[in-house]
């Protein structure tokens, strides 16, 4: 009898044919896996790599115009916690996985609403305001979730309150999970180096849950009126249990890499340099980034001389345990208030002839700092300069910052007489006589005494709030086309001696944050806000367009001639008035608010022309975010401030 054996022709066949087979169920399995995951939104950012992209094409230019309000759910917290307010609006972003949208409110509540109707399907309350009041009130920037690989668990919604709890909820019921801390909660105010003042410290940006650790950051306050501050260390729990794995000092401590660049032994007294915005993950690699902010206090650093590691720095941590694989820091001994803002975005592009995965960081400077994501090295040159020195007293600040050669910044950096507003030469001139109270010069001008030569204090472009914030870029991973909306918002930098309450020798003079214009109009030329894309393969900028209004109308009545000088771009005024980005196949949207109304507006991804825009009811604080159910494509987002209604909006064509 003749058997098939492997080395004979027949079986040959037999396996290759059963092989193929199975690389092909494998194949379709993880195209479905792929067109699964295009329906849905996983993170706040759309995905780990921060890309805030979604391939589904049912909205597109020639049909944006006929969304309808499809559902919305309104949140009303004072029901839970009467007397009580949030210290922010409803900005979060909510996710979409598994059939479920979840979302969590500025009272730190979270909910699950049916994707399609708004229905509310359960709620959990962590009663995070029966805490003492945390720096900046409660507020909330949205939840993570996590599956288990392995299948043995349930799916589950982790979230960071500011009343400093680490919760761990089954994502189907919202119960929270016995296994995990304390019957599902891990007390967040233990294991740090230092006791938490919670008046100094929240927590208010969703924690990253990268393979199977759940990555904790922090807020902290950046004005205080002393040197000693909790420091912003990060930490990474186990997802299963909530043991914490690992912590990094974002402060070096004794013997440990960069503490000799916190000179007299600073390290042991400063704080902040923290991570208060939402972070990024290559699970592939197994790393994390932090994009970290300013040291104690954002404006003056006599009391922590030195370069002053890790603040304002990216870092890239292993997910597993915590090491530094590398760092990037991109300003040394910061007093501008530039920390890194947002979660940076992650992307494989082509670079010189190869494929590469880089991260690329947008900045508050306006510049996109592009590295190779598993060595940190730059993609393009990274250039010292020699910057403005100080003349505030007991101040040292670095000789030389970093400069970007590529690509361009996407915003104006620094203040001359030719940035001034020039619509008309009364205009022109009354911008100028405004500017001699003021110190101008480039980037990196450094904040001034309040008073000094007679000087009110120093313009800063960008400024406290301009740049790009922490609603960050989105990017396209099929072209590499990075979307930055971003803001100019000049706002004045000067300091006033600390009193004898205060163990700071100089503080932020909090009354000088923007400097007039002349007639009411802004003190600078347009455009005030405005959005680039920028190719990440070869770092030339695509395009690049004013974003709203502004004072358009104004500005057309002054001229009196016919004249439509066209969008100015948005005047942020103490707040940030442009959300996050939602790139889509075809099509990029970008929200703003005017209070109390806002515009919707969507934009041929490709060129920047506007292709919709529609005037709302509310103002859209929150970022949107895209998804697939029953069908159907929705385009969901956080509305209302703290004084009018807030609402989560979902809009979609008509049935």
């Amino acid at each position: 009898m003749n058997e098939l054996l492997p080395h004979s022709l027949p079986a040959r066949i037999l396996i290759f044919t059963l092989l193929l087979s199975v690389v092909a169920l494998a194949g379709m399995l993880y195209i479905a896996k792929l067109d699964h995951m295009e329906h849905q939104w996983y993170t706040v950012a759309g995905d780990l790599y921060s890309s805030r992209y979604s391939a589904l094409n049912q909205i597109d230019a020639s049909n944006v115009a006929m969304l309808e309000l499809a559902w919305s759910w309104r949140v009303d917290d004072s029901q839970v916690a009467s007397g009580v307010r949030a210290g922010r609006p409803f900005r979060a972003a909510p996710l979409m996985v598994a059939g479920t949208v979840y979302v969590s409110t500025p009272l730190n509540r979270i909910v699950a609403l049916d994707p399609g109707t708004g229905e509310v399907l359960w709620t959990y309350d962590p009663r995070a305001y029966e805490f003492s009041r945390p720096f900046g009130g409660l507020s909330s920037r949205g939840v993570a979730y996590w599956h288990d690989p392995d299948g043995v668990r349930k799916a589950r919604i982790v979230v960071a309150t500011g009343g400093l709890q680490l919760i761990a909820l089954d994502a189907e019921t919202g119960r929270p999970v016995r296994e995990f801390g304390f019957n599902g909660v891990v007390d967040l105010s233990q294991g740090l180096r230092k006791p938490i003042d919670r008046q100094h410290y929240n927590i208010n940006s969703p924690p990253t849950v990268c393979r199977d650790t759940v990555v904790v950051g922090s807020a902290v306050n950046d004005n205080p009126r002393t040197k000693h501050m909790p420091p912003g260390d990060v930490r990474g729990y186990d997802v299963r249990t909530g043991r914490m794995k690992w912590i990094f000092h974002t402060i070096p401590q004794a013997g440990e890499y960069g503490v000799e660049t916190w000179e007299d032994d600073s390290w042991t007294y400063s704080g902040n340099t923290n991570v208060w915005s939402m972070m990024s993950c290559d699970e592939e690699l197994g790393y994390v980034y932090l994009p970290v902010g300013t040291a104690t206090n954002d404006w003056y650093g006599g009391h922590r001389l030195g370069d002053n590691l890790f603040a304002d720095s990216l870092v890239c941590l292993d997910v597993e345990t915590g090491e530094r694989i590398w760092h990037f820091q991109g300003v040394k001994h910061g007093v501008w208030d530039y920390d890194f803002a947002s979660a940076p975005n992650l992307v494989d592009v082509t670079h010189d002839g190869r494929r590469t995965k880089v991260v690329a960081q947008v900045s508050k400077q306006g510049f996109v700092y592009v590295f190779d994501r598993t060595n940190g090295n730059p993609i393009w040159p990274i250039e010292e300069r020699v910057v403005p020195a100080t003349a505030v007293p007991g101040e040292r600040l670095a000789q030389t910052q970093l400069f970007p050669t590529w690509p361009s910044p996407f915003e104006r950096q620094g203040v001359s007489m030719d940035d001034l507003i020039d619509f008309t030469p009364e205009l022109r001139s009354e911008a100028a006589s405004i500017v001699e109270n003021y110190v101008i010069g480039p980037l990196f001008t450094p904040p001034i005494v309040a008073g000094a030569d007679g000087k009110v204090g120093t313009i800063q472009v960008p400024g406290i709030l301009g740049g790009a914030n922490w609603q960050g870029a989105g990017v396209d991973p099929e072209t590499g086309v990075l979307y930055v909306p971003s803001s100019t918002y000049p706002s004045v930098t000067a300091l006033r001696p600390g009193s004898d309450s205060e163990d700071l020798d100089y503080l932020f003079n909090q009354w000088t944050r923007e400097p007039p214009g002349p007639q009411g109009l802004p003190l600078l030329k347009p455009p005030y806000s405005r959005i680039t894309a920028i190719d990440l393969n070869n770092g030339e900028i695509i395009w690049q367009i004013p974003h709203g209004e502004g004072p358009r109308n104004r500005v057309n009545r002054i001229l009196g001639n016919g004249q439509d000088v066209g969008q100015l771009g948005t005047v942020v005024h103490g707040a940030i008035n442009t959300n996050g980005p939602l790139v889509t196949n075809t099509l990029l949207f970008a929200n703003e608010f005017v209070r109390p109304v806002g515009i919707m507006r969507a934009f041929d991804k490709d060129t920047g022309s506007m292709v919709f825009e529609r005037r709302i009811d509310t103002a859209p604080v929150g970022s949107p975010i895209t998804y697939l159910h029953g069908g159907r494509q929705f385009i969901a987002f956080a509305t209302g401030g703290r004084r009018y209604g807030q609402e989560l909006r979902a809009y979609a064509l008509p049935e």
